[in-house]
């Protein structure tokens, strides 16, 4: 079975006004793991469901309210036409969990490398990179984003013994 944890990247809030800037995609199975990252140009819908090809589950946090909306609209992919996709922060939140992932992370003891970087100084290190050509300002916004989706399946380990007790058939 092949997982994928995946968060995006973008210059704002709104999906009908804003771009995504980096797809960030953990692909995971028994065997093996891989990081996948989209960037730029990169970011079109062909090369979403390229890089997503024979994944069973996609696991983000917040995903069903931001992330797979704004590819929705933004790359005009459904990505539940092609795979089932789990929102863990509402196993977050059944789990009294509550906060943005950050926030989320460190109830739990999730560790980053990269502190003090949230949502808006991704946007900044992005326009960094665009408008001064920054390349450790790139650099960082790709190493915040990896982080992001290595921790999402930290998170999902972490949960999992808690879901299971609450759904026996688990994630």
């Amino acid at each position: 079975m092949l997982n994928a944890y995946l968060d995006i990247e973008t210059t704002g809030l709104s999906s009908l006004c804003d771009d995504i800037t980096v797809i960030g995609i953990y692909l995971v199975n028994s065997a093996d793991s891989r990081l996948v990252q989209l960037v730029g140009e990169k970011v079109t819908g062909d090369n979403l469901l390229e890089a997503l090809n024979g994944v069973d589950t996609i696991y983000t946090y917040n995903g069903s309210r931001f992330d797979l909306p704004f590819i929705r609209t933004s790359l005009e992919v459904n990505l539940t036409e092609y795979c089932y996709h789990h929102d863990l922060m509402y196993d977050c939140w059944r789990n009294n969990l509550y906060g943005g992932f950050k926030s989320v992370e460190a109830q739990l003891g999730i560790t980053r490398q990269l502190k003090g970087i949230g949502g808006l100084e991704a946007i900044w290190l992005w326009w960094r990179y665009q408008n001064s050509d920054d390349r450790n300002a790139l650099a960082t916004l790709l190493k915040y984003n990896e982080e992001d989706v290595v921790n999402l399946k930290a998170l999902r380990e972490r949960l999992l013994p808690k879901i299971v007790s609450l759904n026996p058939e688990g994630l």
